[in-house]
């Protein structure tokens, strides 16, 4: 299994725009967070599932030669996480149906509905991208096929919250993703115990309303002990690459744009 980082950084990007700070001007490559997504292949000449779709998501997957894609996970609906969705129409021909596979909780397919209500239409305007919406529940298993030649991939959403709003992680196998969350629940951070690689999010290292810090995301890291863990959605105010990079322990790495990282 093997994860790619397609972007990560929190909703304004890294650098932020009008800001001159040592991140923003940072010359390291590790500094240009596009908004938070990744792309998980779980064998090869599969298609990739994607995590989140934001308003980057053209130029992501343009940067990593636009792959096949079997369905993409949403964890939630702020416009950073699903900003993109529109773009996904060049996958709908190849999608069963020529609808392209969402899965999400009800309350983001309600928002999506509202957002892109032409996608919805009884008779839609031609070239517009089609979608076939699937509601997934805390806790409930889901599979999402690959095609005739691969395994069926189990999902197990796992709820965080994000300040009041609850949205979803996902854990399949020994590998898990969390983004935006503030607070897990115990049953959540029970889920997230024996895995090979966790991915938590970090804003930056001041506590924040609605998402953990470096020390908090740091306490989960602790508390479900991953053999491997990856730090994603920073805000600016982490501070440049390298030298927060120091602060990490030995198991812990900031992730940045382009990571590719196997799943064991």
């Amino acid at each position: 299994m093997e994860l790619t980082f397609l972007g990560t950084g929190t909703s304004t990007g890294v650098p932020q725009m009008r800001c001159n700070c040592r991140t923003c001007t940072s010359e390291d490559p590790r500094d240009k967070r596009l908004r938070t997504s990744a792309l998980l292949k779980t064998e090869p000449g599969a298609p990739a599932i994607l995590i989140d779709c934001g308003p980057d998501f053209r130029q992501q997957m343009l940067a990593n030669g636009c792959p096949d894609l079997a369905a993409v996970l949403l964890t939630h609906t702020h416009y950073d996480h699903v900003g993109g969705i529109d773009d996904l129409r060049p996958y709908v021909a190849d999608a069963p149906d020529h609808r392209f596979p969402v899965y999400c909780r009800e309350d983001v397919a309600r928002d999506l509905r509202n957002r892109i209500p032409y996608c919805f239409t009884e008779n839609p305007y031609p070239g517009v991208p089609a979608f076939n919406i699937h509601i997934i529940e805390a806790f409930k298993p889901f599979k999402i096929h690959l095609g005739e030649n691969f395994a069926d991939v189990e999902f197990l959403p796992l709820p965080v919250m994000h300040a009041k709003l609850p949205i979803f992680g996902f854990r399949t196998g020994n590998f898990a993703y969390i983004t935006d969350c503030k607070t897990l629940p115990d049953e959540t951070i029970d889920a997230l115990k024996g895995l090979d690689t966790l991915v938590i999010n970090a804003l930056r290292i001041n506590k924040h309303m609605s998402h953990i810090n470096l020390k908090e995301a740091l306490d989960v890291i602790k508390a479900t002990a991953p053999r491997k863990a990856f730090l994603t959605h920073m805000s600016h105010d982490m501070g440049p690459h390298e030298e927060v990079s120091k602060m990490l322990p030995e198991n812990t790495v900031f992730a940045f744009d382009g990571l590719t990282v196997t799943i064991t």
